[in-house]
């Protein structure tokens, strides 16, 4: 990737991602690493950390959306199997409601704007 590409991507890892682990080591214990300069997206390029967002009104790449609205999807999936199972530490209403707010983000996703 050169560095003329306009677009906001998503981190591959949009669903766990890299600030959001970052933001929760700090709190708890009071570190914070630095992020990555560039990092892999949705659509398969390395794009420096500060062209990424995890916010649907912001990514320009459409690739991004894409990946994005389907990890998003999976993830609802996944939290959903996950409140089911016998023994689980989610309840059944908590990995709805979480369900329902990853399914919310894919929505977004897929909006073009």
């Amino acid at each position: 990737m050169g560095g003329d590409d306009p677009h906001i991507h998503v981190e591959s890892k949009v669903v766990r991602g890299v600030a959001a682990v970052r933001d929760m080591m700090a709190s708890t214990f009071g570190l914070a690493a630095d992020l990555p300069a560039r990092i892999a997206t949705g659509c398969g390029l390395r794009a420096p950390y500060a062209m990424t967002s995890p916010r649907p009104e912001m990514v320009t790449c459409l690739a991004c959306r894409e990946y994005a609205r389907l990890e998003h999807l999976r993830f609802a999936d996944e939290l959903e199997r996950l409140g089911r199972m016998p023994g689980s530490g989610i309840r059944t209403a908590q990995a709805k409601l979480a369900a329902d707010r990853h399914r919310d983000l894919a929505e977004r996703f897929s909006v073009a704007e």
